[in-house]
């Protein structure tokens, strides 16, 4: 490929960015700064790492892959030529280990003072855990989110790593990243934004401190307000198998979903606590009756707060996803497009996931103007995998 800086289009344009590649949080941050328009560049180690790669990974979509082996004095080096001129740097390792290879916060702030350095772990910086092993489940496990979610009274159950890894880790990184890359333009004097998966997702879940404080909140599953404790606000089975969703909360949205679902007059009402089985029930034939299809044309569009759960190979084609273009098909995969929309900075996609671990190292190196590239590449400092 051809490679130059300058590709994007959205409000980041000219943000630059370095990525020590990392799993999960870090390149799901990367790739919302690379479609909101930075320059990122992705430094990899040779070879790659497991659930890092390929050219199905949409997390590693507008940026270039950089191998570099940091082992080796020389490639840390050339990671801080790239800081000299970045705005940012985002790094997943544990606390300490870019410390010990050589490009950690003092090192980076030796040749660039402006620079905003973003560190994305789960447990934290510092802390009894900073220094262990962990995935999204067990960082959300402590945080009290885990423990109420799922509709089954007997266990907790976990929403894939939606959020703990991208909800509570990479939104709280980018939050944090653009923060300090505002107030560093101002100041300019960067600092360290310490992304924790266990800090964002007790703030994303304040809500429900706040239900607990106020006492209005049950530490158990299927017993509140939003969890499917209350039968208007649950998932049901439609007569082929599939699913809605119903979210009727507020009286009026809640009368409009009676009187299309078809309920008696005498049914149960919102307010009629002790009736709620019986409410429930009478909800579950109803849904039970026609297909989700069928559904769909009754409710789809009302205020009744009621919607179709389709899988995710489905959602490219529903009406007023179309209509959005909030996936689009681009190099030959089927991908959610840049979020949020911007009125006249429009963030648009430039380059797709690379092939493989390094496959841009000496077309991103020259564009980032590291000199005598050859010269790493001959050494083995720096890789280039070619097609």
């Amino acid at each position: 490929m051809s490679y130059e800086l300058g590709q994007g289009t959205g409000p980041l344009k000219g943000v630059k960015v370095v990525e020590i590649a990392g799993i999960g949080p870090g390149p799901h941050a990367c790739m919302i700064l690379a479609d909101l328009g930075a320059d990122v560049i992705r430094v990899e180690r040779p070879g790659g790492q497991l659930l890092a790669g390929g050219p199905h990974n949409l997390l590693n979509r507008g940026r270039p892959s950089v191998a570099l082996d940091l082992k080796k004095p020389e490639a840390v080096a050339t990671v801080l030529e790239l800081v000299r001129d970045a705005d940012l740097l985002v790094e997943g390792m544990r606390p300490g280990v870019a410390e010990r290879l050589g490009f950690g916060p003092e090192d980076c702030r030796a040749v660039n003072p402006r620079l905003v350095y973003g560190r994305m772990t789960g447990w934290g910086q510092d802390g009894p855990l900073a220094s262990a092993a962990g995935h999204d489940m067990n960082y959300i496990s402590i945080t009290g989110a885990l423990f109420g979610l799922g509709q089954d009274k007997t266990r907790p159950h976990f929403p894939s790593n939606l959020v703990g890894d991208f909800g509570g880790g990479s939104t709280y990184l980018v939050i944090g990243l653009l923060a300090a890359l505002l107030e560093a333009r101002v100041s300019g004097e960067g600092q360290v934004v310490d992304a924790a998966i266990v800090d964002g997702t007790a703030h994303l879940n304040a809500m429900t401190s706040a239900f607990l404080a106020g006492g209005g909140y049950r530490e158990e599953r299927a017993a509140n307000l939003l969890d499917g404790g209350v039968p208007f606000y649950d998932v049901y089975a439609t007569s082929d198998g599939r699913h809605v969703s119903v979210g009727a909360l507020e009286p009026q949205f809640f009368a409009t979903f009676v009187e299309l679902l078809g309920l008696p007059d005498d049914a149960p009402g919102q307010t009629d606590l002790d009736r709620y089985d019986e409410l429930r029930a009478l909800i579950t034939e109803r849904f039970a009756s026609r297909t989700q299809a069928e559904w769909i044309e009754v409710f789809e569009g009302t205020d009744a707060c009621v919607a179709g759960i389709i899988p995710l190979s489905e959602a490219a084609h529903h009406p007023h996803m179309a209509a959005r273009e909030v996936f689009v098909e681009r190099d030959g995969l089927v991908q959610p497009s840049p979020a949020p929309r911007f009125s006249r900075t429009r963030p648009s996609l430039t380059t797709p996931p690379t092939p493989a671990a390094g496959s841009d190292t000496r077309e991103a190196l020259n564009a980032w103007g590291i000199a005598d590239v050859d010269k790493l590449l001959e050494a083995g400092i720096a890789v280039q995998v070619d097609p």
